[in-house]
């Protein structure tokens, strides 16, 4: 316990050298809206075109969830580690010190890995919360409710992430949520012009 303790106060001081939240955050909030835009547009497409089997949604949505997480895990860490090594370089060059081992150069390696960490779970869940209907599409009465409670979650998480923006800035929670909310609308809207125009 006094163990995880210690790494749990280490990795909060290497959060503040490295000034990781505020850039963890904001990947938090872009890739969970990538995720929730992407996935509707996985779901009203397979609306939009009479696929009536839940197990090909999921697989699609799952295949697609995966994707944008390995995705995103894999591009922030390949950006974040050169653009933490060039900063470091630069600070080594300034100081005439090697700073691999200091409290800077950790604090570093912590910051690659934790924006990495985010950057390829949160548009992964934000993707997976969207699909997670599909799961069970057995209770429900026929795979259209399930498209229907696909979507209001998609928008639901949309409000949400709208609301938690608007907390961080101090602006009016309902209509950052709303605005959030209208991305969602407005793919939902295109998926269903797409289907008119190539019917």
């Amino acid at each position: 316990m006094n163990s995880l303790r210690k790494q749990l106060i280490k990795w909060r001081e290497y959060g503040k050298i490295s000034e990781v939240g505020q850039i963890a955050r904001r990947a938090f909030v872009n890739n969970a809206f990538d995720g929730i835009l992407t996935m509707i547009g996985v779901v009203v497409g397979n609306m939009v075109v009479g696929v009536q089997d839940a197990r090909t949604i999921l697989v699609t949505g799952l295949s697609t969830a995966f994707s944008i997480g390995i995705s995103g895990s894999w591009g922030a860490y390949l950006a974040e580690s050169a653009e933490r090594a060039h900063a470091l370089q630069e600070l080594e060059q300034f100081t005439l010190t090697d700073l691999q081992d200091t409290q800077i150069g950790k604090a570093s390696r912590m910051a690659v890995v934790t924006v990495s960490i985010v950057d390829g779970l949160s548009p992964f869940l934000a993707a997976l919360l969207v699909v997670a209907p599909f799961f069970f599409a057995s209770w429900f009465p026929s795979v259209h409710y399930v498209y229907y409670t696909s979507m209001a979650l998609a928008l639901l998480s949309l409000f949400g992430l709208g609301i938690f923006l608007g907390n961080i800035s101090g602006h009016n929670l309902l209509v950052s949520g709303l605005k959030t909310a209208m991305a969602g609308l407005v793919c939902m809207a295109i998926s269903l012009l797409l289907e008119r125009m190539s019917a």
